[in-house]
């Protein structure tokens, strides 16, 4: 396969298949054809019409919309219409930085097609010229991609974290990593894509930062969420992402990126480096 073939991956996905989820005249999400019907059942928090979904404007402040949101999201998942409910609250806005409109379970993120941030850190050892880069292979007892590679330090963005405490908070969990290491990460950009996932559409968004690490450290995970550590050269992942699909889906996005970015990707090596570079961002 291409490398192209992973950001087609997670860009793929059928816009007929889902309603528009809105509020106030914003856009904030799309639910799928069935679940847009079972809302219906919800008169005092959704009206619901052939064409979208709109959060009731009878619900006029971001706590209230929380917790009627909340009620939904619990009903739905004790009767398997969506996935188990995790006690994290994400963020529900139009666009990054806004004031939320409420906060809803991070388990129906997904289901609901709202906008979904993380943070993507990679870790990588300077020997002369040349880098390697640390990669995490995921538990496998993990919900999502179970024993695929990872980057050594990813995460969700929570409600009431700002980016660089959540790093911080996902390295410390996940690779050892002294707060104070972690905070000396430089932020490098943002990746986003669209896709059909299990429960719903992901148009998420990954803060992406570089982090060089001295020879000295060795990443070690702290919440059993990782197995292992790597520490590999670029022509070893690049091979790995050439051959099939042993990274986290969108994995592969974050270390294209790097790749370009450092220069190891380039238009005279690689002959679809202009649609990877435009298709590394893009959202419908």
């Amino acid at each position: 396969m291409s490398l192209l073939d992973h950001v087609k991956r997670c860009n793929a996905f059928v816009p007929a298949d889902y309603r528009p989820l809105e509020i106030s005249g914003c856009r904030i999400g799309a639910v799928r054809q069935r679940l847009a019907e079972r809302l219906a059942a919800f008169p005092d928090i959704f009206v619901v019409s052939t064409d979208r979904v709109v959060v009731s404007p009878r619900l006029t402040d971001a706590a209230t919309r929380t917790a009627a949101l909340r009620e939904v999201v619990d009903r739905l998942s004790a009767e398997g219409t969506l996935a188990k409910t995790l006690g994290e609250d994400y963020r529900v806005v139009s666009r990054w930085g806004e004031e939320p409109f409420f906060l809803i379970d991070r388990s129906a993120v997904s289901a609901f097609g709202i906008a979904a941030f993380g943070v993507h850190l990679n870790g990588f050892v300077r020997h002369g010229r040349t880098v390697k880069l640390w990669i995490a292979k995921r538990a496998p007892d993990k919900a999502v991609e179970p024993g695929k590679l990872d980057n050594m330090v990813a995460g969700g963005q929570p409600a009431g974290l700002g980016l660089s405490e959540n790093l911080a908070k996902e390295a410390a969990e996940e690779a050892g990593m002294p707060r104070d290491l972690a905070l000396t990460a430089t932020p490098v950009g943002a990746i986003s894509y669209c896709m059909a996932g299990t429960w719903g559409l992901k148009p998420d968004t990954m803060f992406v930062y570089d982090l060089e690490l001295p020879t000295s450290f060795t990443p070690t995970n702290t919440d059993g969420e990782v197995s292992q550590f790597f520490l590999m050269e670029p022509e070893e992942i690049l091979d790995l992402l050439r051959h099939g699909q042993r990274f986290k889906f969108n994995v592969p996005l974050v270390l294209i990126d790097f790749f370009i970015r450092h220069g190891i990707l380039s238009a005279e090596n690689e002959p679809e480096y202009l649609d990877l570079v435009r298709g590394l961002r893009t959202l419908p």
